[in-house]
């Protein structure tokens, strides 16, 4: 057969819609005037089809948590019949919205009559009972938020269908919304998460050019917290009580806010606002798949602090659209190991179940308590019903927005890549001219993308390529030419005629890599995925649930997690091998990934289950000192398995006892301070306990902020301590064993309570609390005091305001060395100008 007579038969297979759909002539809708011209624009649900390991993915959630999720919550407040946003009686709130939104874009991704279907019943009736003034949704429901992922839901169908009564339903919502928000400002959920709501404003203006679109996005802007300022200035918990600005949740949903904003004003300060914001959250709550901690409130880089399937969602469509309109590799890269390792992870291997918390550190799935902000007991199960309803309703977004938004149109009449998987992308460019590009890859587990292009005729257009910063030596070639110029961490992009005998490969060689965590930790890399131990995982079924197929599992190891890893060569990778297999159906299932990567390392017998059994211990500091026998252990996919270790401590001598810390939080970070329980931050030159307002964990009572470098035994350390409200704060050390919980860890702590005017010495050992010594002092709420301790051996003497004697003295044998920190109980408080030295 000829190439062109090829041509015109997988032409022919692009779907109709794909060109009933070009508006405006034919063109793509890009942004009008005043709007920020070169930002690129989604292709429309459908245009990208997935392939491979990836439409394996979408199918398993047709099957499992998708595709069945009206049968498994058929309560009239949840996916009923009977749900409000079906007409009835229920109260959903969110919940039907959520599911809609990735139900939408799954049914038309996978072109499933069936899921079209589900879809249209709440679409239509969304549509069609619009009320006369322009509201829209459950007639009891006043929220302005719920209806934003709905309208995501509706724009997506409309690039699905050219439903023609799409453009006129915003159109009289936007006008509603604009006489009415004056009345009802946003507020709680719809003020944390307004760039959804201008997102889809600006949509709409590209399309009918109405001017007053415009003045609502600045009203919605005017009316939503004040996001830039938040991601540049690091102020997630300058806003005392208030929920929303510490949520991660919330906070993963406006990630991309001033990128859809800088649209409007694209000054430095929106542009770079997405990325700062990115550079404090991973500094000081990042985890090893490249995402901040949130359980539910940012939490810090504990080895076992978790990230909620609400929120992984949230920062991979932030990603998303932040990289159609900023165009910074960066985003692309962050995207990519967001999806390739914590997303696979939330679910079970059949995608039928989900884990409300996944930790970088998980060596249990089950029910429990483990004391985080919002302390689900089922937070750590893998169910359909894990944790709080949020996630089982956000979920379905996951890998299908992932989908619609890994390539985009330019402006300048092109495709570009927002992030690499096996697709096919079929499009316009140049002038109209129909294109197909076929992304032939098994990658991220292979190095190698090859993207056959299809066209009808020669056409010139730039393709824009994503270079991840990851990779050292990228390549890129056209029908075996090599090209110039290509560059890590860069947008490269190739503009030229092209024509059907063109296929670019392109090849980013992977190099194993460490990245340091948390007490000098490590997460061993390759290209875009992270790498944990293979455990030997067991399943125990807890509960069948009346849907066939769906069960809550918990899961635990059958053999030895403790390991510390053995490292050697120039870069510490030597000992590290790259084990590569067939590719098969599904790379998420650990027996049959196609990359292993196998290490030498010794157990750590000291390196337990914490306190409350629900996860391990806080990853030792390293060096870390073993006796044990080297073995050599397997390492997979972090996604691949429902229980890992990724950070692993790393073997050697350990280090000796500090001689002194200082730290008055002038230029301090949070990035070597370890926390546990509630929260803790830095301004003004003070290290702060955050409002616990919002949560109900055991762990938020005895918040702890540990500095993680330090080391004493015998020390002499001191501080200002100030108290903002009732309860107590002060200086723990000698302290080791540290997890959430107000008495979970080992050590000693001085705390002051302005309240009752006392000053108390105690410890904590095995979780009980035993006083040591009272004093009582005239205390006064907002007023610094300074505080002393003398540690020597067994002796402990206590100052109060640089007195010369100790206010007491007490003599306890129990702890001898550890790590110094500060602590809250249940207490607002400002801590500064921390000093310690050792008395040897």
């Amino acid at each position: 057969m000829s190439i062109r007579k090829s041509m015109i038969l997988a032409l022919a297979m692009v779907p109709s819609w794909l060109f009933a759909q070009q508006e405006s002539g034919g063109s793509y809708v890009f942004n009008r005037s005043p709007l920020y011209a070169a930002a690129d624009v989604q292709l429309p649900l459908g245009s990208i089809k997935a392939k491979g390991w990836l439409l394996k993915q979408l199918e398993l959630q047709k099957d499992g948590a998708t595709g069945n999720a009206e049968a498994l919550y058929p309560e009239s407040g949840n996916l009923g019949a009977n749900s409000d946003w079906l007409g009835g009686t229920g109260e959903s709130w969110e919940r039907a919205p959520y599911y809609v939104k990735g139900l939408v874009a799954l049914a038309y991704t996978l072109g499933d009559p069936g899921l079209k279907a589900k879809s249209e019943k709440w679409i239509n009736w969304t549509l069609d009972q619009q009320r006369p003034d322009g509201s829209f949704g459950p007639v009891k429901m006043k929220d302005w938020w719920p209806r934003m992922p709905m309208m995501y839901a509706i724009q997506s169908y409309y690039e699905a269908t050219g439903d023609k009564r799409v453009i006129g339903f915003f159109s009289r919502y936007f006008k509603y919304q604009l006489d009415n928000l004056d009345k009802q400002p946003l507020s709680e959920w719809s003020k944390s998460r307004t760039a959804d709501n201008i997102e889809i404003v600006l949509w709409l203006y590209n399309r009918t050019g109405e001017k007053s679109l415009l003045q609502l996005a600045e009203k919605l802007k005017s009316q939503a917290y004040p996001w830039t300022a938040i991601f540049t200035g690091n102020q997630f918990y300058h806003y005392g009580d208030d929920f929303h600005t510490k949520h991660s949740v919330s906070v993963g949903q406006a990630l991309k806010f001033p990128a859809i904003y800088s649209q409007l004003n694209n000054s430095p300060f929106y542009r770079a606002a997405t990325q700062k914001g990115i550079d404090h959250l991973m500094r000081d709550h990042g985890q090893s798949t490249g995402i901040a901690s949130g359980t539910e409130f940012l939490a810090g880089r504990s080895s076992f602090q978790g990230t909620e399937t609400c929120t992984v969602v949230e920062w991979m469509q932030s990603l998303e659209t932040a990289a159609r309109i900023i165009h910074d590799a960066k985003l692309g890269d962050r995207l990519e190991k967001i999806a390739f390792n914590t997303l696979p992870a939330q679910f079970s291997r059949d995608i039928k179940s989900h884990l409300y918390y996944t930790q970088p550190n998980q060596v249990y799935c089950k029910h429990g308590n483990s004391g985080f902000d919002e302390d689900y007991d089922g937070a750590l199960l893998l169910s359909p019903y894990s944790g709080m309803g949020c996630c089982r309703y956000n979920m379905h977004m996951g890998w299908p927005y992932f989908v619609k938004n890994s390539w985009v149109a330019t402006p300048d009449k092109g495709l570009a890549v927002i992030a690499y998987a096996p697709v096919e992308v079929s499009a316009f460019v140049a002038e109209n001219v129909p294109v197909k590009l076929q992304v032939m890859t098994n990658y991220p587990f292979e190095e190698e993308i090859r993207i056959k292009v299809l066209l009808e005729k020669p056409s010139s257009f730039p393709l824009k390529l994503r270079i991840p910063e990851w990779c050292k030596n990228p390549q890129i070639s056209i029908d075996g030419k090599t090209l110039p110029g290509v560059k890590t961490g860069q947008i490269y992009t190739i503009n030229r005629s092209w024509n059907t005998k063109n296929l670019v490969l392109i090849n980013f060689p992977m190099e194993v890599k460490l990245s340091n965590q948390v007490n000098n930790s490590v997460t061993v890399e390759r290209g875009p995925i992270v790498y944990g131990l293979k455990m030997d995982a067991k399943y125990s079924i807890s509960k069948k649930h009346p849907v066939d197929g769906f069960f809550d599992y918990e899961v635990s190891p059958s053999a030895a997690w403790n390991y510390g890893l053995v490292l050697s060569g120039n870069d510490r990778t030597g000992t590290i091998k790259v084990q590569r297999s067939a590719m098969p159906e599904n790379p998420f299932i650990q027996a049959s990934t196609p990359v292993k990567l196998t290490v030498t390392a010794k157990k750590i017998p000291s390196w337990t289950s914490a306190y409350n059994k629900m996860h391990a211990l806080e990853v030792p500091r390293s060096p870390v000192a073993s006796s044990a026998q080297t073995e050599e252990i397997t390492l997979t996919p972090f996604g691949s398995e429902n229980i890992r270790i990724s950070n692993f401590p790393v073997i050697g001598v350990p280090e000796t006892a500090g001689k002194t810390y200082q730290e008055n939080f002038s230029q301090a970070t949070l990035k070597d301070w370890l926390l546990y329980g509630g929260s803790w931050f830095i301004k003004d030159g003070a290290i702060h306990a955050a409002s616990n307002k919002g949560s109900w964990g055991y762990g938020i009572h005895g918040s702890k902020a540990i500095a993680g470098s330090t080391l004493f035994d015998d020390l002499s350390y001191e501080a200002t301590v100030q108290l903002n409200s009732k309860g107590d704060a002060g200086l723990i050390f000698r302290v080791t064993d540290h997890v959430i919980g107000a008495e979970a860890y080992n050590g000693y702590y001085l705390g002051i309570n302005a309240d009752s005017g006392q000053i108390q010495l105690g410890k904590s050992s095995n979780q009980k609390w035993m006083v040591l010594a009272t004093a009582q002092q005239k205390l006064e709420l907002g007023k610094a005091y300074q505080v002393s301790i003398e540690a020597k051996g067994a002796e402990i003497k206590v100052y109060f305001n640089k007195g010369l004697k100790p206010i007491f003295s007490v003599t306890d044998d129990e702890f001898k060395s550890g790590s110094i920190g500060v602590r809250a109980y249940d207490a607002l408080a400002s801590i500064d100008n921390l000093s310690a030295r050792s008395l040897k």
